[in-house]
């Protein structure tokens, strides 16, 4: 599927138009240099999950790249309704983005426009819990989360995602279905674009989100695990320590939770805490 070729209507800078319509200049700041930020958000039944987190999200993204979009929380959420009613979407996947124009063209962009799109396409959620316990595989990848102090890692700043690209390309030409990412340290980190969660006995433990993005997925697993009596400890997780986990999972707005059966040479059984939050974060979409 291209997507360019998609028929429908897509926000940009002000009004809806036309899907094929919606396109920037070749030398927009964005493109050449990752000054950009966007989100990805799933609507289930025409609402769409933890709206306010994920605008708020794209607010912060924005000003820690030192620009402000041109529109306010609360109008950003009458555009992302408005692109799901003119495209007659009810489970979809919406993706806004921002970016710099092309007034300046080279490292500094102060004169250059805030450009603001919102595209929404369907996507409903095909999978059953039992089908999705089958599990994925991961490989590990040579690229590693940055430290903190190199790069804006508590955003969704486009160019954090291209050893994203670089670790599931090459997972995905190896047999595995993506990868993960250590960080700077030599910790676990997360996969490419989700965080990642172990079970041991009864306990669920996650690598502390200090140099990648605390996604809203993440916290919403961690709560609904509190909220269970379920211990939740956000340590730090060396790969040799994969050897005494007896599931494990991955969280995010596409991934939703997606358990794991292989992280390289570590095996995995997704049982009854996979199934649970599966079941669980079905559950609380459903009423969003």
């Amino acid at each position: 599927m291209n997507y360019a070729d998609l028929k429908g209507f897509i926000f940009l800078d002000g009004e809806i138009v036309e899907w094929n319509k919606a396109k920037l200049h070749v030398l927009s700041h964005g493109l050449h240099y990752a000054s950009s930020v966007f989100e990805g958000e799933r609507s289930y039944n025409k609402k769409v999950f933890k709206e306010q987190e994920h605008t708020d999200r794209l607010i912060h993204s924005a000003r820690t790249l030192g620009f402000e979009l041109p529109h306010s929380s609360d109008e950003i959420m009458k555009i992302r309704k408005s692109v799901l009613d003119a495209n007659k979407i009810s489970d979809g996947y919406i993706r806004p983005v921002a970016w710099r124009g092309s007034e300046m063209m080279g490292i500094s962009a102060q004169k250059n426009t805030i450009h603001f799109a919102v595209a929404a396409w369907e996507w409903p959620s095909y999978f059953s819990p039992e089908a999705k316990l089958k599990g994925i595989k991961l490989n590990i990848s040579k690229w590693k989360r940055p430290d903190p102090s190199t790069a804006p890692v508590n955003t969704k700043a486009a160019g954090l995602y291209m050893i994203c690209t670089l670790s599931k390309h090459d997972a995905e030409s190896k047999g595995f279905d993506d990868s993960l990412m250590l960080d700077y340290r030599g910790y676990v980190a997360e996969a490419t674009g989700a965080n990642i969660f172990f079970v041991k006995g009864e306990e669920l433990h996650t690598p502390i989100a200090d140099c990648f993005l605390d996604g809203i997925t993440r916290q919403t697993i961690i709560k609904l695990a509190r909220e269970q009596g379920i211990t939740v400890l956000e340590k730090r997780i060396k790969l040799e320590d994969l050897k005494q986990y007896n599931e494990c999972f991955v969280t995010g707005t596409a991934a939703e939770v997606t358990p794991v059966n292989q992280i390289g040479e570590y095996k995995f059984n997704p049982g009854l805490l996979c199934k649970n939050f599966i079941e669980k974060y079905s559950l609380l979409t459903c009423k969003s």
